[in-house]
């Protein structure tokens, strides 16, 4: 009887979480964060996604994607390899560019490097002042004022995903463009990290109480968009992946940390 109580009340919360996040993207009454400095009505900004393998754009941030998309943000998308620890960057490659087009981001928009010193793979560190000088040309380049990447710990603690976030760090430290906003992904504990769509309750009420207003959380308004990308990087949908998709919680819901 008390596992059926437990089976009961898990069902009811995926539905009303499910719901929420409907509700939520049919309203559209999502907190908007990128604001003009001045506080006033929302503007376009260009803004870079800076990752580490293609992929991760899939896996972690398309609740984020998705928002600055529906909201006419110009989106380009930096990918600091090809992924290559099994051989098969230039397959992946290609996958990311693929998953671009679900995503809604421009092909033209999507950059994938190639660097000696930046090859897939743990134990493989990147140095961050060649992270820094990289992130700080495309900024030039492509006109950026808002940069997203990982956390510190990275989601799911892989040493590039870390790196990148070092690189972006190492860029606010020595850049004289002052008015470049940063937001890092932020992590969660293994157990919300897997709670697919219950976690949207938790993680508004941390962002709303407990961050000070310097984060934001963005519901994913295509979920199965999610899915979609994540089924264009082939060489990678495998089981555990397809499952991990299904109940992470990166997948319903993005909360994102300003970086200081």
């Amino acid at each position: 009887m008390e596992w059926l109580v437990i089976i009961v009340t898990v069902v009811v919360l995926w539905v009303a979480s499910l719901f929420k996040i409907l509700h939520e993207s049919l309203s559209a009454s999502q907190v908007e964060v990128l604001n003009d400095v001045s506080g006033g009505v929302f503007c376009k900004r260009n803004v870079l996604l800076v990752i580490a393998h293609p992929d991760d754009e899939s896996m972690f941030f398309t609740p984020t994607i998705n928002y600055l998309s529906s909201r006419g943000c110009n989106l380009h998308i930096l990918c600091m390899s090809t992924g290559n620890a099994d051989g098969i960057g230039n397959v992946r490659k290609e996958e990311l560019y693929l998953a671009s087009i679900v995503l809604k981001v421009p092909q033209k928009q999507v950059k994938v490097l190639d660097h000696p010193d930046l090859q897939d793979g743990f134990g493989k560190s990147w140095n961050s002042k060649l992270l820094s000088k990289i992130i700080k040309e495309e900024i030039v380049n492509c006109a950026i004022d808002l940069v997203i990447t990982f956390d510190n710990y990275g989601v799911s603690g892989h040493c590039n995903h870390q790196d990148v976030h070092q690189g972006v760090r190492k860029l606010l430290q020595d850049t004289s463009h002052k008015e470049v906003e940063a937001w890092e992904l932020v992590s969660t504990s293994i157990l919300r990290k897997y709670s697919g769509p219950v976690d949207i309750w938790l993680s508004l009420l941390t962002a709303k109480f407990h961050l000070s207003g310097v984060a934001h959380c963005f519901l994913n308004e295509h979920p199965r968009r999610s899915l979609a990308a994540m089924a264009q990087h082939r060489s990678q949908w495998v089981w555990f992946r397809k499952i991990f998709v299904s109940f992470s919680s990166y997948t319903y819901i993005n909360c994102v940390r300003k970086i200081n």
